[in-house]
């Protein structure tokens, strides 16, 4: 343990700046787009409130159930805003809303709970990040990379009530142990990433890339009980499985109900990115934009990433980057990919490197803000927007 660098506390201070601003365009986008005046501070709050985020509100107050008659009532009279689908939210993993609810015990409010949750796992993303990077590449591109994670055009979703800030600093955190040598502390982290999202299991090949990296380098080709760290993330998934048999008596019980409400099933990468590409066509312009081109702008951008990682970057955050993509794509139902690339921290580290150039820096940096800016507004006046 150590005290935050001042490199530390200027990007925390930074990840808080931006806190406000999304604040403000959501305001822009209700006025300007969904015609809608917001004088509230609540409401400011509210506007963020959408599509996944009310389901970790229901697992907070009344965590995951089998049954739902619909009629439950929380605390000062909430209900959930989707009665009678509490059986379903098992796909939703545990660790986002079980943090979340012993501060809902306190403050008997789950927005301002999972808000509270998500605010400060944001404030460790790009400070790991950076001492992740400054490793391997030096300060300088150390800031860049901690500054695209920033601005990246789906990075408002490390502010509001989703797990991306939550799994991406416990992601980043255990590959930063790994690479210092601490792997009992990045098996713990692993665990707890696969306890909060399904993607945390990628971390097992990824450490142990990391691993087999570190005994070629080792001149001796010593073999380290403490690399036994990595079965962690085995165990973090576990008590996900264990929760599932707990409640429907089968540990397997999420995959059924993804198939058959979320329409989440195992398939081929080229069948998911034909439906993507299907999807383009015989639709409004705003989803053919948002459902068919914006995914497939992100799916070729983790490709291309992802590519790239295979030359320059260590094996570990190669596997890392081919997990995800593969496992983003390899579904029958495409979706959301732009939101999930957000965990592909190797993206933001090739940025980094290419914005060397003062000219690149400039023209990625009004890229993503452009896009930052856009995909966010259209989310606070309640448009899809991943």
């Amino acid at each position: 343990m150590r005290a935050p660098s001042r490199t530390d506390l200027e990007l925390i201070g930074l990840t808080l700046l931006i806190k406000p601003v999304l604040l403000l365009l959501g305001v822009a986008a209700a006025a300007v787009i969904a015609n809608s005046a917001i004088t509230a501070p609540g409401d400011m709050v509210a506007l963020w409130n959408r599509w996944d985020a009310p389901h970790y509100l229901d697992l907070v107050v009344f965590g995951y159930r089998a049954a739902d008659p619909g009629m439950l009532v929380g605390p000062d009279g909430y209900r959930s805003v989707y009665p009678g689908d509490l059986p379903l939210y098992i796909v939703f993993f545990p660790l986002f809303p079980w943090l979340a609810t012993p501060i809902f015990a306190v403050l008997r409010d789950p927005l301002t709970s999972v808000l509270i949750v998500s605010t400060v796992a944001s404030l460790f993303v790009a400070p790991l990040l950076y001492h992740l990077v400054a490793a391997e590449f030096g300060m300088r591109t150390a800031r860049y990379a901690a500054w695209f994670v920033l601005i990246f055009p789906t990075a408002y979703f490390l502010h509001i009530g989703y797990t991306e800030g939550l799994f991406l600093a416990l992601v980043l955190g255990s590959f930063l142990a790994a690479r210092r040598d601490r792997w009992w502390l990045a098996g713990i982290l692993g665990g707890l990433a696969a306890l909060a999202r399904i993607n945390g299991l990628v971390l097992i090949p990824a450490l142990i890339a990391e691993a087999g990296d570190q005994w070629y380098r080792d001149p001796a080709r010593r073999l380290h009980a403490k690399w036994l760290a990595i079965g962690l993330v085995g165990v973090g998934f576990a008590g996900y499985l264990a929760l599932n048999l707990a409640i429907y008596g089968n540990p397997l019980a999420f995959l059924r109900i993804q198939n058959e409400h979320w329409f989440k099933s195992l398939a081929w990468p080229w069948e998911g990115i034909g439906g993507v590409v299907g999807s383009i066509t015989g639709r409004t312009p705003s989803d053919s934009l948002m459902l068919g081109w914006m995914e497939l702008l992100f799916i070729g951008l983790g490709l291309a990433g992802t590519v790239y990682a295979a030359f320059r970057f260590r094996p570990s955050w190669f596997v890392w980057m081919t997990g995800n993509w593969l496992l983003f794509t390899s579904t029958a139902f495409v979706m959301s990919v732009p939101r999930y690339s957000l965990t592909l921290f190797p993206l933001f580290v090739w940025f980094a490197v290419l914005a060397r150039r003062p000219v690149v820096l400039a023209g990625l940096s009004i890229a993503s803000l452009l896009l930052f800016g856009f995909f966010a507004t259209q989310f606070a006046a309640g448009r899809w927007a991943f």
